[in-house]
C-alpha cells in the first residue's frame, strides 16, 4: 500500500513538471534556443572577441644610440606605431631571417611617417654604430624611422628581460654566443604593447618574426593601429 502511494506521488510530480516545462521546451525549439541559458550566455559573453587588439601595458622606456650615432629614445617613437626586435649582426641562426622579414614589413609601410622600427642589438660590444650602419646598408634599409640601436649591454638586457619580458642571454655553447627569441613586439602610438588574440581568445603577447604567418599577422595589425 505504501509503495502504491509513493508511485502515485512520483507520478504527480512528473505530471506537474511536464505541465510547467514542456511548453517552455517547445517554445525554445520553435525559437532555435535549445542550448540557450544564463550560464552558457555568460561564458559566451566572456570569450566574445570584439575584434580589437589587446592592450598589454606600456612598453619600457629606453635611450640608445642608432647606426647614425644619434641618441634615440622611446620619445622619438611617440605618435608612431613601431616594432621592437632584439638581434645581433653576427648571429648565424635566426637573425638573418628576422631581418629579411622585417625588411618585408618596412617595404609594406615604406613612406608612412607614422611607422617605425627599433632593432636593438644584444651584442653591443661588437655592434657599434659603425657596424650597425654597415649592416643597415647591407640589408638595404631605407626608412629614416628604422633605428638599429646599441648601448650598454646590461642596460639592453634589462630592457629585454625585465622590460619586455623577452629572454636574451649569453651562452658560449650556442652558435654566435647569444640566445634570444625571434619575437617582434608591436607598440601603438601611445606607447602601449598591443597584440591580437589566439584561437582560444588569449593574448599572443608577441608576434613570430620567423614565420610568414606571423609577419602577415603583424602587418595586418600594424594597419589597424595606424588607423587608430
Amino acid at each position: 500500500m505504501f509503495k502504491n502511494k509513493s508511485y502515485i506521488g512520483i507520478s504527480l510530480i512528473i505530471l506537474i513538471f511536464g505541465i510547467y516545462a514542456i511548453p517552455k521546451i517547445v517554445d525554445r525549439i520553435k525559437n532555435n534556443e535549445v542550448v540557450k541559458g544564463n550560464r552558457l550566455d555568460n561564458v559566451s559573453d566572456q570569450t566574445k572577441d570584439d575584434g580589437k587588439l589587446v592592450k598589454i601595458g606600456p612598453a619600457p622606456k629606453f635611450e640608445l644610440t642608432n647606426q647614425n650615432n644619434k641618441i634615440i629614445s622611446n620619445k622619438d617613437f611617440e605618435g608612431k606605431v613601431y616594432l621592437v626586435e632584439f638581434f645581433f649582426t653576427t648571429c648565424p641562426t635566426i637573425c638573418p631571417k628576422m631581418n629579411l622579414n622585417m625588411m618585408d614589413i618596412q617595404n609594406k609601410f615604406f613612406g608612412n611617417p607614422n611607422f617605425g622600427i627599433a632593432s636593438i642589438t644584444i651584442n653591443p660590444e661588437n655592434d657599434t654604430p659603425a657596424v650597425l650602419k654597415m649592416h643597415a646598408d647591407k640589408l638595404g634599409i631605407k626608412s629614416s624611422n628604422w633605428h638599429m640601436l646599441t648601448g650598454d649591454k646590461a642596460y639592453i638586457f634589462d630592457i629585454a628581460n625585465k622590460g619586455f619580458n623577452v629572454y636574451v642571454g649569453e651562452n658560449s655553447k650556442v652558435a654566435g654566443g647569444f640566445e634570444h627569441s625571434g619575437l617582434f613586439a608591436l607598440i601603438d602610438k601611445k606607447g602601449n604593447i598591443r597584440c591580437r588574440k589566439d584561437n582560444y581568445g588569449n593574448p599572443i603577447l608577441y608576434y613570430d618574426g620567423l614565420e610568414k604567418e606571423g609577419v602577415k599577422a603583424i602587418q595586418q595589425d600594424i594597419a589597424i593601429l595606424l588607423r587608430e
